[in-house]
């Protein structure tokens, strides 16, 4: 299917999509979000999608928020419509069960930080941007954005952010814990190609669960959290992988995992 706003490469597996609407700095609209939404649905079902990286086209940016003109024309309720699809989009990304990582390469700002946040790793160029300006328009971050930074970063420093609306660089945001690594532009691909190929290296379900382990116990108490990284744990002692994981480790050779 074709995506209007999107280019998808496979890279052994590594699915690359880049947002590209360069001459509007990659901003998000309504048809953009779409093809988000729709292009990470059959990665979920493709098993020849392993993990996925998001960036944007050209070097200025990533994606620089939602778009202006569509924002403009909400009201009470479709506002309300319009905040909620976004979440949902963004959602679907983070449950994928696949690594997802944002390289972000220019300004990553409003709806695009908000898209990045939803990723699993951030990794930005040495020359990125990142914010969440809603409120110099007198609105908030509608796309989960309140919710995801506080996780990450903490209330008070989430906090600044939102309530001043001012952008940081890249080496504020590795220090806050925004970013997960800064490399020069010229490297940000390979770089996030080379850190997905090394956990691709471990076992499929392991992957997947890790990722279920960690989203779902961010959102419950500490106990309820351990009974669910238990009984997930349990599952996986169930697995070939874990046999030939413990049989390789033995016998000093990379383990054949086959997701089973």
């Amino acid at each position: 299917m074709q995506h209007k706003n999107l280019l998808i490469e496979n890279i052994d597996g590594i699915a690359i999509v880049t947002v590209n609407r360069p001459k509007v700095l990659n901003a998000l609209n309504i048809e953009t979000l779409e093809d988000l939404n729709c292009i990470f649905g059959e990665f979920a079902s493709d098993d020849a999608v392993k993990a996925v990286i998001v960036t944007g086209a050209g070097e200025k940016a990533f994606v620089a928020g939602a778009d202006i003109n569509e924002l403009a024309e909400q009201t009470v309720l479709s506002g309300y419509e319009m905040a909620r699809r976004g979440q949902t989009v963004f959602r679907n990304i983070e449950t994928i069960g696949k690594p997802v990582v944002a390289a972000i390469n220019g300004f990553a700002l409003g709806g695009g930080l908000e898209l990045a946040l939803a990723c699993h790793i951030r990794i930005a160029s040495s020359t990125a941007k990142l914010g969440l300006p809603e409120v110099k328009l007198a609105v908030i971050p509608g796309y989960g954005g309140t919710q995801r930074l506080a996780r990450l970063v903490g209330r008070g420093r989430a906090l600044e952010l939102i309530l001043t609306g001012e952008p940081i660089d890249a080496v504020e945001a590795l220090r806050i814990g925004l970013l997960n690594r800064v490399v020069g532009l010229e490297d940000l691909l390979d770089t996030s190609v080379t850190l997905l190929r090394k956990m691709l290296s471990n076992g499929p379900v392991a992957l997947r669960l890790a990722l279920a382990a960690v989203d779902r116990g961010l959102d419950v108490d500490l106990e309820v959290g351990l009974e669910f990284e238990a009984s997930l744990f349990g599952i996986l002692c169930g697995t070939n992988d874990l046999q030939e994981g413990m049989k390789a480790f033995l016998e000093k050779r990379a383990a054949n995992f086959k997701g089973e």
